[in-house]
């Protein structure tokens, strides 16, 4: 049956303590009831990406529930034909979404959100203010607003210092940023606000709650999604895309197809590459 696995992601910055004691329980708790995906705990809070069949995250989300700590969590849902992930994990990290500055609090200030419809009439309108990716160069590649701007970054820990080129008369312009789900904006608003800007919002649920909210209006290409979907539509369908591991070039359905394509090992676009390391007697492959 099509689609018939639902993808929930959530986040929420928090402060947690005793993170082993916490990983274990929800390990211990969930792990016998065939979920996959990756749980992310850290003293700022929690992010999780999780897959299963439709009952089986339904009992999830009534677990989180159970925490007061979870119990607000919101959920982003898609849906799949297969499980996008090849595993259950729960790690450790010292942040949940990885920015390496200090004093940056999301649990404590935060930029205020625009919601999707606000966003859609303020595109609609041709209102003056500067959309902002704040998303990674390869995501962007995939699609974008058709009116974004983005910082031309390779890592979300770039972004700091890419805004300290920012021209002091942008700063006054109002900014809307957005990312994938959400997390990334809720640390990199209150970082753009410390930096003068003046006036900053972020987008409520990222691309995907827009997708779901107002469609793709003004949106152009596909989102780029950190699972085996690689990226999905602005109707949230799989595009059956994929990103080879090697190479990280993205890899269509119709390349897949042929003989050069092996998930983890090559693809079309790096094969040329790895058969002169054969040759050289540097790599073996089957």
């Amino acid at each position: 049956m099509e689609n018939c696995i639902l993808n929930i992601a959530a986040y929420k910055f928090i402060n947690l303590a005793e993170l082993e004691v916490l990983r274990e329980k929800i390990y211990a708790d969930l792990v016998d009831y065939s979920i996959q995906g990756t749980i992310l705990l850290a003293p700022e809070g929690i992010n999780l990406m999780l897959a299963a069949d439709i009952k089986t995250i339904e009992y999830v989300k009534r677990y989180f529930a159970s925490y007061a700590e979870f119990s607000d969590l919101i959920y982003k849902d898609t849906y799949s034909s297969e499980v996008p992930f090849e595993q259950f994990k729960i790690k450790i990290k010292s942040e949940i979404v990885p920015m390496g500055i200090e004093n940056i609090k999301p649990e404590e200030f935060t930029g205020p959100v625009i919601s999707p419809q606000q966003l859609k009439q303020w595109l609609d309108e041709d209102k003056d203010f500067i959309l902002l990716d704040t998303r990674n160069d390869y995501e962007i590649e995939l699609g974008t607003f058709v009116k974004a701007v983005d910082y031309n970054i390779h890592n979300f820990r770039d972004f700091s210092e890419a805004a300290d080129q920012v021209p002091e008369i942008e700063k006054e312009k109002p900014v809307v940023m957005f990312c994938t789900g959400g997390i990334r904006c809720e640390k990199a608003s209150p970082l753009l606000l410390k930096k003068g800007f003046k006036e900053v919002y972020q987008l409520e649920g990222g691309i995907i709650n827009y997708f779901q909210k107002v469609g793709g209006a003004h949106y152009q290409g596909d989102c780029f999604v950190f699972d085996f979907r690689t990226a999905i539509t602005p109707e949230c369908k799989e595009t059956g895309l994929t990103q080879c591991e090697q190479c990280q070039r993205f890899v269509t359905a119709e390349e897949q197809v042929q003989t050069q394509y092996k998930r983890g090992e090559h693809c079309i676009h790096c094969m040329p590459t790895i058969q002169a390391k054969t040759l050289e007697g540097q790599t073996q492959w089957a």
